[in-house]
């Protein structure tokens, strides 16, 4: 079978490699929609931490199932999507419901190979099936999903503001999931197009330029001086990160979805007067995966609508770089395979 292996920072390589074999407690599925995510285009980069190279990407994924051992309730042909998190079942995470956070935590197309290629073989216990939905929204539930899980981190509350740093696809996400819980939805970013997106595409309450704005300053009168209660950092940008602190109100949750190969700072005396509560938010559980489906499905979330961009399998190597141009406008693309 075919496969694209980014074997190093900056270079991707088609290659042919055996055909996964059925093994037991495991799923033969063949890959029918990759999304591109920043874990992926951070790889192609070189940025991404918990990241070795040569490896295959992709872990936003739909595709017909091929056989499975011990799949009950699921028959080859169905569509479906995974949970590309595999974890252990025995740490102490997993153990108090968090297995999102394993200790020995593998991430499909990040620790081990993902969904660039032909077929993979995934755990049958971590595929979902498709509920209705095509190939297009089962290949986006898990960056919902993570959305999906920040919201759920910092227990937004209805009527409460809520600042998302950064409008990238997980940053929208976020604020999708923010408003299905019935808060006040600001959006900041420094790219207008994706600002604009925020306005017209999903009705966001509050859009800052911070390249443009007085941030402080809108923020205060949006809020009447209180500040957002809840800021959740969607960007993964040291700088950002930094600067999140000032943001929050007193007595908020500052939530880190984004992640940083580097260590992040901030003021101890603006930490410690707003007694902030600081989370961090990673991936997501099966229940985020159950909520955002449900959404899809009751109207509540339109998948399509983050879709900027299609190529062709075949096209992925040629076209990767570009979906990090920022002049390029890319909210989500998707790769379809035959």
């Amino acid at each position: 079978m075919q496969a694209l292996i980014c074997n190093s920072p900056g270079n991707l390589a088609y290659e042919n490699i055996p055909t996964p074999i059925l093994k037991p407690g495991h799923a033969l599925i063949k890959i029918r929609r990759i999304g591109i995510c920043g874990t992926d285009l951070h790889a192609y980069e070189g940025t991404q931490p918990f990241f070795t190279y040569p490896r295959i990407l992709g872990h936003e994924l739909s595709a017909d199932l091929i056989e499975a051992d011990g799949a009950e309730g699921l028959v080859p042909g169905q569509i479906l999507t995974c949970i590309p998190y595999l974890n252990c079942g025995t740490c102490i995470a997993c153990k108090n419901g968090k297995p999102n956070c394993c200790t020995e935590l593998k991430v499909i197309g990040v620790h081990i190979d993902g969904g660039m290629s032909t077929y993979l073989s995934v755990p049958t216990s971590s595929l979902i099936k498709h509920a209705g939905l095509g190939y297009d929204e089962l290949a986006l539930v898990e960056p919902l999903a993570i959305g999906a899980h920040g919201v759920s981190r910092a227990n937004v509350q209805k009527d409460e503001f809520v600042l998302v740093i950064g409008a990238g696809p997980i940053g929208l996400a976020t604020m999708e999931f923010a408003r299905i819980a019935g808060a006040r939805v600001i959006a900041l970013d420094i790219n207008p197009f994706r600002l604009t997106f925020c306005k017209q595409n999903m009705n966001v309450d509050y859009c800052i330029d911070a390249r443009k704005e007085d941030t402080l300053a809108r923020l205060k009168k949006i809020t009447i001086r209180d500040m957002p209660p809840v800021v959740i950092d969607a960007t993964g940008n040291l700088n950002a990160m930094n600067n999140a602190l000032q943001y929050v109100a007193h007595g908020g949750r500052l939530i880190l979805i984004g992640l940083q190969k580097e260590a992040f700072s901030f003021s101890h005396p603006e930490f410690h007067k707003r007694e902030t509560t600081l989370m961090s938010s990673r991936n997501a559980t099966r229940k985020d995966f159950e909520h955002v489906i449900n959404s899809i499905i009751t109207g509540k979330i339109d998948p399509g609508k983050f879709i900027t961009h299609r190529v062709k399998f075949n096209e992925v190597k040629h076209t990767f770089p570009s979906w990090l141009k920022a002049e390029n406008n890319v909210i989500k693309a998707i790769v379809e395979l035959d």
